[in-house]
């Protein structure tokens, strides 16, 4: 059985939902799921459909790009069979990364096993662990030819404390997602934690979102917090945070891999 997602944008009107379900009935195609959403505010709906036929000749990719150009809409088609190739970005932080080996390992996250890379070789271990291939990096040209090398789609910011350089980001935007142990858009940039600290805050979080070339304001994909008190130390709210941390950037790198995010200027789409 062949399937596919269809992701699909458009001015909210009548009829959206009729049009794109006679085109798939009219191609002997089964709709296995459908999400859909309309922001009011600004009259845009957006639909999320798996559809599968047991010819992938049949699928009617053609004539569902021709319905989003006639509703001045756009439309994206993913192979719901096809695993992307992933690239871990670490620095000296092995928690968030080892975390990510394991929902791989129990097929939590759908991808070809990921690569790690760091500009330090204390991770080396995590990969050998899993099996996988480790780059050593010293600059940026070097990430940036071991990521053409391996084909990679997605690129995942596991604590990696670096600038990722314009010559990657605008060759992988809206494919880099990065996790950031505040809730955005407090405490943006380095030691967030402390920030937070010296704030006297009751609430400390975790947020993944897309990389873009303003630090720490790419398209929030998912967030998370836990309450503290008077009495943490900045020791017990960097212990907390790390949970929020794992859970929320694993939360985000599968919406991202099960196709289930729709980005719109600088925010996010994100389906159940």
């Amino acid at each position: 059985m062949n399937n596919k997602i269809i992701q699909f944008i458009c001015p909210d009107q009548k009829g959206i939902i009729a049009k794109i379900t006679n085109i798939i009935y009219s191609s002997n195609s089964n709709i296995i799921s459908i999400e859909q959403h309309v922001d009011n505010e600004n009259n845009i709906f957006y639909i999320r459909l798996v559809i599968s036929n047991e010819k992938i000749s049949q699928l009617p990719n053609n004539e569902l790009v021709d319905l989003a150009l006639k509703l001045n809409g756009k439309i994206n088609i993913f192979d719901l069979e096809k695993k992307l190739n992933v690239a871990i970005l670490g620095t000296k932080e092995s928690e968030p990364v080892y975390d990510l080996f394991i929902k791989h390992t129990t097929k939590a996250l759908s991808c070809n096993t990921p690569i790690l890379i760091s500009n330090h070789n204390k991770l080396s271990i995590v990969a050998k662990q899993f099996n996988s291939d480790f780059y050593k990096i010293d600059n940026n040209e070097q990430i940036l030819s071991i990521l053409k090398k391996e084909k990679i789609d997605l690129i995942i910011l596991a604590r990696y404390m670096q600038i990722i350089p314009d010559s990657i980001l605008n060759l992988y935007k809206n494919n880099i997602i990065n996790i950031h142990h505040s809730f955005l858009p407090a405490f943006k940039g380095a030691k967030p934690y402390h920030q937070a600290y010296k704030k006297g805050v009751k609430i400390i979080g975790a947020t993944g979102h897309y990389v873009t070339k303003k630090l720490d304001e790419g398209p929030i994909i998912a967030q998370d917090v836990v309450h503290i008190n008077h009495s943490h130390s900045i020791k017990n709210i960097m212990q907390l945070g790390r949970g929020i941390e794992k859970a929320v950037l694993y939360k985000s790198v599968k919406a991202h891999l099960d196709y289930k995010i729709i980005i719109n200027k600088n925010k996010t789409i994100v389906f159940k």
